[in-house]
């Protein structure tokens, strides 16, 4: 009711004016204390020796998939479709594979898919989780699975930014 109030309205991809949701209230209290008490929790999760993280399903991005190396880098994207749903990307930068998995854990991505030759031998993704820190092997369907039982009842929105790593801006400090 405040963005009518106001006169707030943007364009929809339909060309149609309309106005905005504004979010001012939780029932917790302001929305950036909720958000502080996200960031709290995972710092002491951090201190505990725990990687810190978001909740699944309110990580940006819930799966990066990271190809060894350029000749995994098809089969890679063909996992993209298979993931609908799920905030997935994919690191098609010619990074080493070490990089890449560091960029994804700076990022507190929850899970990192990385695709070499056995992977695509065998139908199976190699998935790192980062809250358990565990490396295991896994259908893409079971993947799928997992992250919809952990995301449940909650809002799902699809990735805000492009799929492919290349295709994102860099900003350098």
């Amino acid at each position: 009711e405040n963005a009518e109030r106001f006169g707030i309205t943007f364009t929809d991809e339909d060309g149609k004016k309309r106005h905005p949701l504004i979010l001012h209230l939780s029932p917790s209290g302001a929305v950036e204390r909720v958000l502080y008490a996200l960031l709290e929790k995972a710092a002491a999760a951090g201190k505990a020796g725990t990687p810190p993280m978001l909740p699944v399903w309110l990580s940006p991005t819930q799966v990066r998939i990271v190809p060894i190396s350029e000749d995994q880098l098809e089969y890679a994207k063909s996992l993209l479709p298979r993931l609908d749903g799920i905030r997935a990307d994919l690191d098609d930068s010619n990074d080493t594979l070490g990089k890449k998995i560091r960029n994804a854990e700076k990022e507190w991505v929850p899970y990192i898919v990385v695709i070499g030759k056995k992977e695509i031998e065998g139908g199976t993704l190699n998935v790192r989780v980062r809250q358990t820190k565990e490396q295991t092997e896994m259908a893409v369907d079971a993947l799928r699975h997992r992250i919809a039982t952990e995301t449940r009842g909650r809002p799902s929105r699809p990735l805000a930014e492009p799929a492919f790593l290349s295709e994102r801006p860099i900003f350098r400090g």
